[in-house]
């Protein structure tokens, strides 16, 4: 992390200077991650690595243009698909909704910041998130959304996979070789023919599918081989990890710029007008 980067760490703040330094033009960012399996390559806390550095890498690239401040990272999420391997932790569905929720308005509430960027690393985070930030928008009246860097950068740059990237295969090993490369064991990978190609299909049907939400799990040989959901992670490399890094930050400036356009005074102001009873 760069020095501005870590600068702009929110818990590094004395209680005066919290006072001091955001405003309600600064934006808090919020990293989320899990503890969970990531094959036999990667640490159970990947997703959270992700998150967290990339939140802070994001703070420091649009230092200049935004007031982005780092919260500390949730490092625990909903895991239930990986519940079966040794080592993940999952929260109980309620209690994660609580915890987010219960957070972000700690934030709203102690600080004179009124938008907030949720930095999600675990796909499993995902549709509890999407329900809260409505929640959070309606009963608060906070400019807030949820952001999924892996998810940011997979349609921005090719990876060359042989199956749907979804977890622990090429996109997010070349993410942590790019962000935490000395945690990453490529060979603790089986040597045999790895992934299956017949896997595509189960991929695609039980993961993927827009239609259906199918409860499947990482330990199910159809769909996963040792856990990875995806293309062969040697395939990974830290110059493919930084190009996506480097999309997704230029993606994220832009949800920035519509973030800080939201929550301005006028914006406010006429949403509160749209809203207010007609009389």
């Amino acid at each position: 992390m760069t020095t501005d980067s870590t600068r702009r760490a929110f818990a590094a703040l004395t209680a005066p200077r919290v006072a001091a330094e955001l405003g309600e033009r600064s934006v808090l960012c919020l990293p989320l991650g899990s503890v969970e399996q990531h094959g036999p390559h990667l640490p159970l806390d990947t997703d959270t690595v992700i998150a967290e550095h990339f939140a802070h890498r994001l703070a420091g690239h649009v230092l200049g243009r935004h007031d982005l401040w780092v919260g500390p990272a949730v490092p625990y999420g909903l895991s239930p698909e990986h519940a079966r391997t040794p080592g993940t932790l999952t929260l109980d569905l309620h209690l994660y909704a609580t915890l987010i929720t219960t957070l972000v308005t700690e934030y709203i509430r102690s600080t004179c910041v009124r938008s907030v960027l949720l930095i999600n690393g675990h796909g499993g985070n995902r549709g509890v998130l999407e329900a809260a930030v409505h929640q959070l928008r309606h009963s608060h009246g906070v400019t807030i959304c949820a952001l999924h860097p892996a998810a940011l950068a997979a349609g921005r740059v090719p990876v060359n996979s042989e199956l749907p990237e979804v977890h622990a295969g090429v996109l997010e090993t070349a993410l942590m070789l790019a962000l935490d490369p000395d945690r990453v064991r490529l060979d603790l990978l089986p040597n045999e023919s790895f992934p299956d190609p017949g896997q595509r299909r189960t991929i695609g049907r039980l993961a993927l599918d827009r239609g259906v939400t199918w409860p499947w799990t990482s330990d199910d040989p159809a769909l996963s081989t040792d856990g990875v959901i995806g293309g062969d992670p040697r395939k990974a490399t830290p110059e493919l990890g930084r190009q996506l890094l480097s999309a997704a930050l230029d993606a994220s400036t832009h949800v920035l710029d519509r973030i800080v356009t939201a929550a301005s005074p006028r914006t406010s102001e006429t949403l509160r007008r749209q809203h207010a009873p007609h009389i």
